[in-house]
């Protein structure tokens, strides 16, 4: 399975980087823990520049936050819990998540937003009670840039300071890689059946 991430990338460059992480903040099954380091993999074996592959995933993720930031901005609070509550199982997004982040951006402010970017689970989210709240845009790009861009050059470090061990340690991260994808494909079919409309 690694080794088909790591072609995906090569043959999409940072075109497939981008819009991975433009899909990881709309559909959160989907984890940048396990494409953000293939990623630097590739740049440090020479087929992509660290710097490229870097602006690709932060440019992805921001516009990945803007969707949830509008229907925030534009459905309100009640409004979201109502969308949750009618289509959200799929999304694995119920009313309490809506909740959730709301009381979290509500307790930490406009930082919660670069914040809520490095935490699993929040990432996602955070965006809505931005919009809720009337964030003016450029300040939630801008937290939501420092974030990502923390977040997504750690990881891109980690991949990218590996590939000089990768033959070495493949078997072991062919393991971690199928043991990521089984665990967030568990978890994601696991809060579909456990979904509560309320």
């Amino acid at each position: 399975m690694s080794e088909w991430i790591i072609d995906l990338i090569q043959r999409g460059g940072y075109a497939t980087i981008a819009i991975l992480m433009a899909l990881e903040n709309v559909f959160p099954p989907i984890p940048s823990e396990l494409v953000l380091p293939f990623a630097g993999y590739v740049a440090a074996t020479g087929k992509l520049s660290p710097i490229g592959v870097w602006l690709a995933a932060a440019g992805g993720s921001l516009l990945g936050v803007l969707p949830w930031y509008w229907a925030g901005r534009r459905l309100g609070h009640g409004g979201l819990r109502d969308f949750a509550s009618r289509h959200g199982r799929l999304l694995t997004l119920c009313p309490k998540d809506v909740d959730r982040a709301q009381d979290f951006f509500r307790r930490h402010g406009a930082s919660s937003v670069g914040f809520g970017r490095l935490v699993p689970g929040v990432r996602s989210v955070i965006s809505m009670p931005a919009g809720v709240g009337q964030m003016p845009l450029p300040r939630f790009l801008l937290w939501s840039a420092v974030g990502t861009l923390v977040w997504s050059g750690v990881l891109l470090a980690l991949g990218y300071f590996l590939q000089s061990r990768y033959e070495q340690i493949k078997d072991a991260i062919e393991w971690v890689t199928r043991g990521v994808v089984g665990t967030m494909v568990a978890l994601y079919l696991w809060r579909v059946v456990r979904f509560q409309k309320d």
